[in-house]
């Protein structure tokens, strides 16, 4: 395979168009790198389209033929099915050292053309590649700093940052106002101690005086001397005594018998006359007599 240069960068890489050797037909322009992470390397290539648009479909890395201005393949057979769940692609991964110090986040890295190999990582503070390294300070990472991976995030030596190199510097870092993220990851470590509510100072500013709410005076009253009566007492409420009544109370061990007299039995009234007998007597019923009444007879005129 003849490789006009050696070790690419991804940004450099993305965008260029895949043309075919026999017919000379594109097949799509590239718009991802897969990377398998355990190998260290750049196994598969994604290709759209356009940048944009269209369904992404594979080709091994193998399959270039030559890579120029454009990259040459043989034919439309170097497109595959491939899985690439046990890929990734690095862009946007933490970058952590063993003592959990944030260094950055991945943006890109350089490659091996002809072999896939992963030469080096470059991070920044933001992992998009889309923002142009000259607004964000990028520091290359060597890929021997790596001691382990995890999902979404890459573990290196401690110390690491010591031996990172700076590639540009940004706008923000020049003005003054962008630190790297581990210098940052300091600051937020720190943390003033704070003074005692009992002797912390005032904001300065003047506070609001309230006059004291006033309270009316207990009333009194004014008697004159002349005219002052003592007041009458007032007169307690008595209840009637009530009637107590004595009790004699029952012998029930004596033989004299009940002190309550006997009632006196009821008289027994006899009726006379058969109790079947009506003695009902009916009234004369008194109809009145009908009166006649004159008619006249209708005459015609």
């Amino acid at each position: 395979m003849a490789i006009s240069e050696q070790v690419q960068q991804r940004a450099d890489f993305i965008g260029t168009q895949v043309i075919t050797r026999s017919t000379g037909k594109k097949l799509g322009v590239i718009t991802q790198l897969w990377v398998d992470v355990d190998q260290r390397e750049v196994a598969v290539v994604g290709l759209r389209n356009t940048l944009v648009t269209g369904d992404e479909r594979y080709m091994y890395l193998s399959n270039i033929r030559q890579i120029g201005d454009v990259i040459l393949v043989d034919d439309e057979t170097a497109i595959e099915e491939i899985d690439t769940f046990d890929f990734s692609t690095l862009i946007n991964n933490e970058v952590i050292t063993e003592a959990g110090e944030l260094l950055g986040k991945v943006r890109g890295f350089k490659f091996d053309t002809s072999t896939g190999e992963v030469a080096s990582l470059v991070i920044a503070s933001i992992g998009v590649p889309l923002i142009p390294s000259q607004v964000l300070s990028t520091y290359e990472l060597p890929v021997e700093e790596i001691v382990s991976t995890g999902p979404d995030r890459l573990i290196v030596f401690e110390g690491a940052e010591e031996r990172l190199n700076q590639l540009t510097v940004g706008i923000l870092e020049r003005m003054g106002l962008g630190i790297p993220p581990w210098e940052l990851s300091d600051e937020e470590d720190y943390i003033p101690k704070t003074a005692s509510t009992t002797n912390q100072l005032g904001p300065g500013e003047p506070t609001t005086a309230y006059a004291p709410a006033r309270q009316a005076a207990p009333a009194q009253q004014a008697w004159e001397t002349e005219a002052w009566e003592a007041e009458p007492v007032p007169v307690e409420r008595q209840e009637a005594p009530q009637q107590q009544y004595a009790y004699q109370e029952e012998d029930n061990w004596s033989d004299s018998g009940s002190s309550t007299p006997p009632s006196a039995p009821d008289p027994k009234y006899e009726r006379e006359g058969d109790v079947w007998d009506d003695d009902y007597e009916p009234q004369e019923l008194k109809i009145p007599e009908p009166q006649k009444i004159a008619e006249y007879e209708r005459e015609d005129f």
